[in-house]
């Protein structure tokens, strides 16, 4: 089977970004070659996280382009210049055009930090999701990894994992939690299904070969 070529997108401090190099030092992406970290911000911690690992990376901001469909011809030259394969987005804070999202359609993985279609959608990411798991009482949250389309958190879902909340909880003790207890385990296990192409999808669902 051919090796795919892995991007991963980030924003800061890139701990999804290291759940994917573990996984990859581990021998459980087998059919993946991290080939390049793709940034939107210069001072992110994950490209430390990329040059400590020998992985290629490189800066595209969004502040240096007119139009969200400018940036997105600059992600594709870049993209189309190492060969990419596959992309996953690890905490990438910049919303992408529909252009660049229809060019790797079935191709962009993303991981939310609750169980779509719970506390999903614009507006919801990084603490305020579990702020507001918090504050609506449940008592299970989650994970999401899913295929990236034209709506907020609205692709195709291909692996969920729950996690309880505990009495107690404040959002940054759920938000470690869910990171150790459910993304970091299952963006690494979707990325392996899609490199592996086990992964096909019909009328907006996914189907996972055995």
């Amino acid at each position: 089977m051919e090796i795919k070529k892995v991007a991963v997108f980030v924003s800061g401090g890139g701990t999804n970004l290291q759940a994917i190099i573990d996984a990859k030092n581990a021998g459980k992406l087998p059919f993946c070659e991290l080939s390049l970290v793709l940034s939107s911000n210069d001072s992110a911690y994950a490209l430390t996280r990329a040059k400590d690992n020998g992985i290629a990376s490189v800066v595209v901001s969004p502040k240096a382009y007119a139009s969200k469909a400018d940036y997105a011809k600059a992600l594709i030259e870049t993209l189309e210049g190492y060969g990419i394969d596959i992309i996953v987005l690890a905490g990438f804070m910049s919303i992408l055009d529909e252009s660049f999202i229809q060019r790797y359609e079935n191709r962009i993985l993303n991981v939310h930090p609750s169980l779509i279609p719970s506390f999903c959608g614009d507006g919801f990411y990084g603490l305020r999701v579990h702020e507001a798991a918090l504050m609506r009482g449940v008592k299970l949250t989650g994970a999401t990894v899913h295929f990236v389309n034209e709506v907020a958190d609205g692709g195709p879902i291909i692996i969920q994992r729950a996690v309880q909340v505990l009495d107690g909880d404040t959002p940054q003790v759920l938000q470690k939690r869910v990171m150790e207890q459910a993304e970091w385990d299952i963006l690494p296990r979707a990325l392996a299904l899609l490199s592996e192409e086990k992964i096909t999808v019909e009328n907006d669902k996914v189907f996972i070969k055995q």
